[in-house]
């Protein structure tokens, strides 16, 4: 399953994927770092989308066409803030990312590309984040062939050393 995850340094508004996962607020209405330039760069069309939704539940996802990103759909995961949701901050988390890889498969999406959900503004330590994630997204791909690829497309070469070295460790590789 490792050769189906890749961990880059990468802009995910640029990845020409199947879907592309936003690390929503609850609002699904915008806000900062990667959830606000994924609405900047999908337009007024995808933030009217998301209104439509009616928000979004921690831990949870919900999926949008992508508009004027080059992916054809957009999951908006909901990840949890460490601080305020402490003890069942993990938990949360990797309800979230189970949640946007249910909702690939249920859409058809075969390339996926995943940011650091949390690791921004909601607080969630990258070496602890990095571990859920990876290990909920490998768990989900031993029991599911129908996604090729899955990208950690991460913009902080912090945040992408910690999920490198899990990964490597984790796998074997070096």
């Amino acid at each position: 399953m490792f050769d189906r995850i890749d961990i880059l340094m990468a802009d995910i508004t640029e990845l020409a994927v199947d879907a592309i996962v936003n690390a929503a607020n609850p609002t699904l209405l915008g806000g900062g770092g990667v959830d606000g330039m994924i609405h900047w760069v999908g337009g007024s069309q995808l933030t009217e989308a998301c209104r439509a939704l009616g928000g979004c539940p921690t831990g949870e996802a919900r999926l949008t066409r992508g508009y004027s990103l080059p992916a054809l759909y957009v999951i908006h995961a909901v990840g949890p803030v460490y601080r305020i949701d402490g003890e069942q901050a993990p938990a949360l988390l990797a309800s979230c990312h189970l949640a946007s890889l249910g909702l690939a498969v249920e859409h058809g999406v075969e390339t996926i590309a995943f940011p650091a959900i949390s690791c921004g503004s909601y607080g969630y330590p990258a070496d602890l984040a990095c571990r859920v994630a990876l290990d909920t997204t490998c768990g989900f791909l031993e029991s599911n062939e129908s996604i090729r690829k899955v990208i950690f497309a991460l913009y902080s070469h912090r945040t992408y050393q910690a999920y490198q070295e899990y990964i490597e460790a984790k796998s074997g590789r070096s």
